[in-house]
């Protein structure tokens, strides 16, 4: 009888134990159908609805009011290793542009003593990416490190390979048709300096998008979208996304999440 009882068991084991692996299986055949990541299913979320505001002065810390009126969204850490820092974003639009506030956790401010349109990728930074049109392969890039250093770009992704435009003045901000504050907490804002934490805030108007198409955005327009961070100060490039699906480039637009204009 104890026999019995002991193969009775074996065989529930047994049975447990393929029906878990074809749990997994079919789990796993679902999250490549689906780009599903760290349970998100991207193809099925909802848009991350852009609140219309009114025009306001950015400072840098996001002090305006307006600013009241949506919440904040969170960058999932990609890469292993690294501080893990707390990261996030707000998103809003106007008839003039669109308005975006980054924050994130810090130890030191690690980058180069970079000029605007310089490669900032190459330290820390801010990233924020539209693609209004999937079917077509132009979208826009706007970068921002910790020492206010900027980036502006349209570019247009191809069979042939990926092109770029950037404003044609880049030693005159004021024509780029963008306005960028950063405020540094628990540090100065200088190379190597020891903080805790930054925030950018950026203006991007409708004239510096002119080179993508569903410019400016009608109310109800949905779009592509990514915003992203940059951290080095472990010595290794460490990812945040908005995006939990991105994998090696923040350019991968198939990956985007969609927002859409109030």
């Amino acid at each position: 009888m104890k026999q019995f009882y002991n193969l009775k068991l074996w065989l529930c084991i047994v049975l447990v134990i393929i029906m878990s692996d074809n749990s997994l299986a079919q789990n796993n055949e679902n999250s490549k159908k689906t780009g599903s990541h760290a349970g998100v299913d991207i193809a099925n979320t909802e848009p991350l609805l852009v609140k219309k505001c009114s025009e306001f002065e950015i400072t840098g810390n996001g002090s305006d009011p307006e600013w009241n009126k949506t919440k904040w969204a969170v960058l999932t850490q990609l890469d292993q290793g690294g501080g893990n820092y707390a990261s996030k974003f707000k998103i809003m639009y106007s008839d003039k542009g669109i308005y975006i506030l980054f924050q994130g956790q810090d130890e030191k401010i690690t980058t180069e003593d970079y000029e605007d349109m310089d490669a900032l990728w190459n330290g820390d930074v801010f990233e924020a990416f539209f693609h209004p049109d999937p079917q077509k392969g132009k979208y826009y890039e706007y970068e921002v490190n910790p020492m206010g250093k900027q980036i502006v770009i349209t570019l247009f992704k191809s069979e042939e390979g990926l092109v770029s435009w950037i404003p044609m003045n880049k030693q005159n901000r004021k024509s780029y048709g963008v306005e960028s504050k950063v405020e540094i907490s628990g540090g100065k804002m200088e190379l190597d300096s020891k903080i805790t934490s930054w925030r950018a805030e950026m203006f991007l108007s409708y004239k510096s998008m002119g080179l993508i198409p569903n410019i400016p955005p009608k109310s109800g327009a949905t779009w592509n979208a990514n915003f992203c961070r940059l951290d080095y100060d472990y010595g290794k490039m460490i990812k945040w996304s908005w995006s939990p699906t991105i994998e090696k480039s923040f350019h991968e637009l198939e990956k985007f999440r969609s927002i859409k204009f109030e």
